[in-house]
């Protein structure tokens, strides 16, 4: 794909990514922080709306698409090393985190005390719940890159129409065997999945460990939840874990299509194992 002049001049990193931050139009708060690749850029500046790239799910995402809580984009700056991009928005509803907070950047950390301390501060305009399940589409998923923690998710973001998140629960797996073995023979360019397989096993190997880590840390985190004194904290604590989780079982599915190794034989191992004991079955390896 041949860029046009003005995007040959961002630098993208090696994932073909550049780091979006989007400041209110009026206000100048930095509302969140997202990905975009080449098309994205290009689609925002088009557009004139803004339109990210999910990492987890290696597509495009238009911000609001199921909340209804578009941005629109006045003016797209990059910084000095051209790799980094700002974003100056009309936020459409005044809510652009998924928490249902106006920003995704709603925690101070208060160095008044002895010991520095994460505060909450920014309260909660709109139930997520309310969000995202009163809308058409039936998406389980927030449409966020999960700007301080990581995205793909990405973000975790919808897909682009409703009838592309009624994913069969009972099927998921063996879609994505097949996506991903279409992706081994994709040009690099065209896909976060396809930028992993032209990397190397190496690349593929180092996301499963930064995304094994990644829901180690989430479920410490959520572990210190108290549902009773923050609901919302809890949930978003929950929903991040699960999140984090996804992406393991993600990337390590991106792993085993490497070697040519379909999910149904993990499932079929899986199998074997039910009903026996755990000491049992280790002590006959």
């Amino acid at each position: 794909m041949t860029l046009p002049a003005w995007l040959t001049a961002v630098t993208f990193n090696d994932d073909g990514l550049i780091p979006a931050i989007a400041q209110d139009h009026q206000t100048g708060r930095i509302l969140m922080m997202a990905w975009m690749n080449a098309e994205a850029l290009q689609l925002t500046a088009q557009t004139q709306t803004a339109v990210y790239f999910s990492r987890s799910r290696a597509k495009l995402w238009h911000k609001g698409e199921t909340s209804g809580h578009t941005q629109i984009v006045h003016d797209i700056r990059l910084d000095c090393d051209a790799d980094v991009i700002v974003l100056e928005v009309t936020q459409k509803g005044g809510i652009a985190c998924h928490t249902g907070r106006e920003s995704c950047f709603y925690q101070r950390l208060d160095l008044s005390g002895q010991t520095p301390e994460w505060q909450t501060v920014d309260k909660v305009l709109k139930d997520p719940a309310d969000i995202y399940h009163s809308q058409e589409s039936t998406s389980d998923t927030y449409e966020t890159e999960s700007t301080g923690a990581n995205a793909d998710s990405d973000n975790i973001q919808t897909q682009s129409d409703s009838a592309q998140t009624q994913v069969d629960k009972a099927s998921v797996l063996q879609q994505l065997d097949q996506v991903l073995a279409e992706r081994k023979q994709a040009d690099a360019d065209s896909s976060y999945v396809a930028s992993l397989y032209a990397k190397g096993l190496n690349k593929i190997l180092e996301k499963i460990g930064e995304e094994s880590t990644e829901s180690i840390i989430a479920a410490k985190d959520f572990a210190n939840c108290d549902e009773s004194t923050d609901k919302a904290n809890y949930d978003e604590a929950r929903h991040e874990l699960i999140y984090e989780v996804a992406d393991v079982w993600f990337h390590t599915l991106v792993g085993l299509a490497w070697f040519d190794i379909e999910s149904d034989a993990v499932l079929s191992e899986l199998g074997r194992r039910f009903g026996l004991s755990g000491i049992d079955e280790k002590a006959a390896r």
